[in-house]
Parts: structure tokens; C-alpha cells; sequence
């Protein structure tokens, strides 16, 4: 059966990766209704998914001021209009598919679960890594015993330069105040995975890092503000705008031109941040971090992030009582070595890059048709425990490395939105 849903933000997360979904699986997924400020995003959305004219709005908020007249909302805007959103919606009974992160705010994702469960409503978080050949297949192995019991999981998410620069230093997820932390924005996908594939709470855990490079005090003598206005470093530099947007970043030039040719390109990109010098721009996330775990069993986990890396992949080491998993996701292989054997099998997966997505879509349908499945409860709590993790980083790189305990600090937010609430007279 057919569900019907809203999709809040019309860009390329909502757009063009999860709601291709209703044009792929028209028996699973319906949109009726669509709420994005661009007129031009919002209108092809509409014609897209023949949407009446009358079921389209510039503000969000418009949607909720009528009764409940579908069953889902697919929320995929900037992390911090999630939290008012998604509590909209789970308070006149949608079930809700949300973008990661849940909310920068700790307090505001575990009202946002809190909300969820007492409406009882499906709250599925964009994780779409666990669905993916490469990262199930990793489990699948786990789960059968292939490397008997995990003691440390090794993973290393490769940014890849240009992406950094991109989206961390000259986009939107730059600043911490107007998105959220590095490890929450793009790294909450890594401690899922970790979460997931170790099927134990995370009990404490430890984090260093910086912003490194992308400042001013590392410019080059002579750089403009902008690399098109005659910058004598352009063609030695490798964070250069048009190097980087008219070669293998022309993909992410979509952020700021229709067409993604060389003439929009070079029209466009000094109007936009994305033509500023990497060195004078506003960005404070780090650019390079690691993360140290130890879970309620006994086993340890690192994770480590850099934005100095030539292409943007994970990179996985699993280490197991009676084996262990290397993998590669970009090469989508791992290979599992087993102890008592001495062999070695490398497993090959197959993914074009819309498998996680397609996977999860359909789950979501399901349990939104069947609000009462036993599975949602449970990805509700690793979810908000995932993003726990990352907000206990960032407690704990600030603190210069100070051990930060997981389920003391979910009671000690728990207990600031009670209090929160109770103010409030809620």
C-alpha cells in the first residue's frame, strides 16, 4: 500500500535522493504535498510529482496549519530548522523521516525521540550507511560468527580535500553556531556504524582535534579574498575554486548553478561563498579528529577523521576473537580472515550509490504502514545514542580529551528538558 507523504526542503537530499523513491516504487510512496522557499525547486518538485498548485507552499510552517492530510513528512532541511519541524509533525501524527543530524542541539534530539514515542510514531534518521551491500554485508559476517566476538573496530573516514573545502570551510555546514559540529554534520553516519556493527551501548569515550589548516594565519602572502579576483596563487593551489568545481567537484557545483557547465560555473561562483579563498572564510569546524570508545563490553573502538586525504572514502578494521574484517568502501570489498583456518575471502559487494538509500525508503513505508512493528522502537534508540556520541566528542575535544561518560550525559540532558518543559507549563 501507498503512502502518502510531505517532503519539507526540495534540494538534493530531499529531491533528488529520497524522493526518487515515489517515482521508482510509485506502489510504496506518494507525495502530495511540498514545502521549499525556492520557487523554481519548489515548482519542478510539484510538476515532477504532479502536486497540485494548491498543495505547494513557500513556508513550512503553512503545512502544519492544516489537519493531518497525509500519513508521512520527509523533513530535508538545514540541521537546525529539524528540531521545530519534526516536533511539528510527530505532534499531529505524522511519522517522520529525518535527515541526519536528528538536531545540533543534544536537548533537542531527545525531545524529538521522546515526542516520537509518545505519539507512537515512526522516526527514521537518514542512516543510510547501514543499509548499504558494503556496511550489511560487514554485519552480516559479524552476526554469524565469521570473526567470533569483536573486540576494537579501526574506521577512518577520508573527507577528501576537496570536499572539505566545499562543504566545511566554504558551505553551509562551515560554522558550528549556524549548522553543528564536524563530527556531528558528517561523522554521526561513522559512530552509527560503529554503534551498529558493535551491537553494545557505548560507555565512555575520549576525542582530540583541531581546526588545523583552514585559517588565516596559513594564507599564502598575496592571496585575494576571492581566487577569480587574479589570485597569484590559483594555479598552484590546490583548494583553487575553478581547479576544483571544473574538474571532479563539478558534481557539487550544483549547490550554486542550474546547469553545471563551465560557463555557469565561471558566471556564477564569485557571487557565491563557494568562490572564497579556503584561508578568509568564516569557518570554525575542525578539519581533522579522532575518537577513542569503549563500550559495556569491554571493546574498544577508534574513529578518525580527515579532511587531508585525496578522495573521499571509509576505510574499516575489524578485529575479532577468532578473525578479522578489512574493508575498503569505496573499493566495495572487505576480506575476512579467519584464525583457525589461516584463509582469507574477500567478499565483493555490488552498489551503483542508491542501495542504502532504496533500502531504507522501503523500510520506512513499511513501518509507516505498520506503525506497531517492534523494529522502529529499536532503531529509534540507536539513533539517539549515535548522536549522543558525537555531542560527547565535541564535550570532550573542547575539554582537551576529558573521558566523557555516554549515558550519564543523555540523563544529565534528559533531565535539563524535563526541567525545560516544566517551565514551560508543558
Amino acid at each position: 500500500m501507498s503512502i502518502k507523504a510531505i517532503l519539507l526542503g526540495a534540494g538534493i537530499r530531499g529531491a533528488e535522493v529520497y524522493a526518487k523513491h515515489a517515482l521508482q516504487y510509485p506502489e510504496e510512496l506518494e507525495f502530495v504535498a511540498v514545502a521549499e522557499p525556492d520557487v523554481e525547486k519548489r515548482e519542478a518538485f510539484a510538476g515532477l510529482h504532479h502536486i497540485d498548485a494548491g498543495q505547494t507552499y513557500e513556508d513550512w510552517r503553512e503545512v502544519f496549519e492544516r489537519p493531518r492530510f497525509a500519513d508521512a513528512v520527509l523533513i530535508c532541511m538545514q540541521d537546525r530548522m529539524h528540531y521545530e519541524a519534526a516536533m511539528a509533525a510527530l505532534e499531529r501524527g505524522y511519522h517522520v523521516l529525518l535527515e541526519k543530524p536528528m538536531s545540533p542541539s543534544p536537548t533537542e534530539c531527545i525531545e524529538i525521540e521522546a515526542a516520537a514515542r509518545r505519539n507512537q510514531r515512526v522516526l527514521t534518521i537518514c542512516y543510510v550507511l547501514r543499509y548499504t551491500p558494503f556496511w550489511s554485508g560487514i554485519r552480516q559476517v559479524i552476526e554469524q560468527g565469521g570473526i567470533g566476538k569483536v573486540v576494537n573496530i579501526q574506521l577512518r573516514e577520508n573527507i577528501g580535500f576537496g570536499h572539505m573545502a566545499h562543504s566545511y570551510v566554504r558551505g553551509p555546514w562551515r560554522s558550528t553556531a549556524e549548522s553543528s559540529p564536524l563530527v556531528l554534520a558528517k561523522s554521526c553516519h561513522d559512530l552509527d556504524i560503529i554503534l551498529w556493527l558493535m551491537n553494545q551501548d557505548c560507555r565512555r569515550l575520549t576525542s582530540f582535534g583541531s581546526l588545523f589548516h583552514f585559517k588565516k594565519e596559513n594564507m599564502p602572502e598575496g592571496a585575494t579574498e576571492y581566487c577569480t579576483d587574479g589570485c597569484i596563487h590559483a594555479d598552484n593551489c590546490c583548494y583553487a575554486d575553478l581547479r576544483f568545481y571544473l574538474g571532479e567537484g563539478r558534481r557539487r557545483a550544483l549547490h550554486f548553478t542550474q546547469d553545471g557547465s563551465d560557463e555557469s560555473i565561471r558566471e556564477t561562483i564569485r557571487s557565491t561563498p563557494f568562490g572564497r579563498c579556503v584561508y578568509q572564510c568564516d569557518n570554525d569546524v575542525v578539519d581533522h579528529q579522532v575518537i577513542n570508545m569503549e563500550f559495556a563490553n569491554g571493546a574498544t573502538a577508534s574513529f578518525t577523521l580527515s579532511a587531508f586525504t585525496h578522495d573521499s572514502t571509509r576505510t574499516v578494521h575489524i578485529s575479532g576473537t577468532r578473525g578479522e574484517i578489512r574493508g575498503n568502501m569505496t573499493d566495495q570489498a572487505f576480506t575476512v580472515y579467519d584464525f583457525v583456518s589461516g584463509t582469507a575471502r574477500e567478499v565483493r559487494v555490488h552498489d551503483e550509490g542508491s542501495e542504502g538509500c532504496t533500502q531504507m525508503m522501503r523500510e520506512f513505508c513499511r513501518l509507516a504502514a505498520e506503525p506497531d512493528n517492534p523494529h522502529a522502537a529499536a532503531s529509534l534508540r540507536g539513533s539517539l545514542q549515535s548522536h549522543m556520541m558525537a555531542f560527547a566528542a565535541e564535550e570532550s575535544r573542547l575539554s582537551q580529551g576529558m573521558p566523557i561518560e555516554i549515558q550519564e550525559m543523555i540523563m544529565r540532558y534528559r533531565l535539563t528538558s524535563a526541567k525545560a518543559l516544566a517551565s514551560a507549563g508543558v
